[in-house]
């Protein structure tokens, strides 16, 4: 470590220097191979001496690296950064909160059709599919048209709003002929597992929101406890009951999401629903009273049938099925010479190890095969969007770089 800040130090005193380091230290966390180029094309002077026997070295030095992204960033940067998400987290609470002021980012914001919870996307000319973002008014016109009542547009939920403070809002248009709605939109009516594989990453967690948000209001019409009817405030953000004065929130159950590995090989599964061919991580709820590690330990032991020896955490995602879900993912190892696997048919319809070579060939799929019956089944993963894709993927970049 010594070695690494002496010649770090004069680098570091260079203001052009550490723009260049700041833009290479991304590529650096995601492929070790890329401190190679850089160590041979931006600093041959200085890293040349620089000795790194063992890969997981290398990985040390990046995480030790790692925070010079944030520590020399410029200050200008940091302030109008910092600024910026305040100003417009703060200007969300506000619509969110205060009804007249969630009317009046309404009239001025952008919504997002769906039509029993699938939502509106637009095909371009290119092929593209995109989430058209319609004008209040716009959409107050498509009603008029087809016969409704324009004031129904007021019935549209908060979802978020943009860097320039333009609320989103996501509207429901179920009660109305689905193909009457596409034909003056433009668009189609796509089932939102299927819309993850052809929405950009920006997109897919506005719709996944929006759909989520949609979901709750439709299942949460009534008091637990009164049995009498809530009511919404303007933004969607609460429902109250006046009976009991009880106030409910759109809520997220916590799940376990793990990528089991044992060394050389990663362990996944599938459901009976899941679409033909189909594998992903293992995943399960956590019960009352449990700890994530306790959760994740349960799960696997009851799939699978296999003791977990250590975990790691990678990240978390809000998922919209079955009915929201918040969710926590891990990687974990197992003894490389207990990797029997014993499937609860219950749980699971097949759980398998896969290799390296057959993950990135699955990882290479960017749309579902046909899979048509009687031919030989393709094996492939969620989309890019869920969090499993981002485990998996995150294993082979780690067994590319043992290899």
């Amino acid at each position: 470590m010594n070695e690494v800040k002496l010649y770090l130090t004069p680098l570091l005193q260079r203001r052009h220097t550490l723009c260049q380091w700041q833009r290479s230290l991304h590529a650096l966390s995601v492929n070790t191979f890329g401190l190679c180029a850089l160590t041979q094309v931006v600093f041959p002077f200085y890293f040349f001496r620089l000795r790194i026997w063992t890969a997981s070295k290398i990985c040390g030095t990046l995480n030790m690296l790692q925070p010079l992204r944030i520590l020399f960033r410029p200050k200008w940067m940091v302030s109008r950064s910092s600024a910026s998400y305040v100003s417009r987290m703060r200007h969300l609470n506000k619509i969110k909160e205060e009804d007249e002021a969630c009317r009046a980012a309404l009239q001025s914001g952008n919504i997002f059709l769906y039509h029993k919870l699938a939502p509106l996307l637009r095909r371009t000319d290119s092929g593209i599919y995109q989430l058209p973002a319609l004008q209040t008014k716009d959409v107050e016109e498509i009603l008029e048209k087809l016969g409704e009542d324009k004031e129904m547009v007021k019935e549209s939920i908060l979802i978020n709003c943009t860097e320039q403070n333009e609320a989103q809002f996501s509207f429901d248009v179920g009660a109305i002929e689905q193909a009457a709605v596409e034909e003056l939109c433009r668009g189609t009516f796509v089932d939102l597992r299927k819309a993850f594989f052809l929405l950009r990453g920006s997109e897919a967690p506005l719709v996944a929101r929006g759909q989520a948000l949609l979901r709750w209001h439709q299942t949460n019409g009534f008091c637990s406890s009164t049995g009498q009817p809530t009511q919404r405030n303007q933004s969607g953000s609460q429902r109250v009951c006046h009976s009991s004065g009880i106030t409910y929130y759109p809520k997220m159950s916590p799940v376990v999401i793990v990528l089991v590995s044992d060394g050389k090989r990663c362990l996944l599964g599938r459901q009976s629903t899941f679409p033909r061919g189909m594998y992903s991580a293992l995943a399960g709820f956590c019960d009352i009273g449990e700890t994530m590690e306790e959760a994740l330990r349960r799960e696997i032991a009851e799939e699978v049938g296999l003791e977990v020896e250590s975990i790691q955490y990678s990240g978390s995602q809000h998922w919209p099925f079955p009915q929201s879900s918040f969710m926590v993912a891990c990687h974990a190892t197992v003894n490389p010479d207990k990797t029997h696997v014993s499937v609860d048919k219950v749980e699971l319809e097949d759980a398998r190890w896969f290799s390296l070579e057959e993950v990135q060939e699955a990882l290479a799929i960017k749309a579902p095969p046909r899979n048509n019956k009687g031919e030989p089944t393709v094996f492939w993963v969620p989309p890019s969007y869920a969090i499993a894709n981002r485990l998996i993927q995150e294993w082979a970049n780690q067994q590319h770089l043992k290899s």
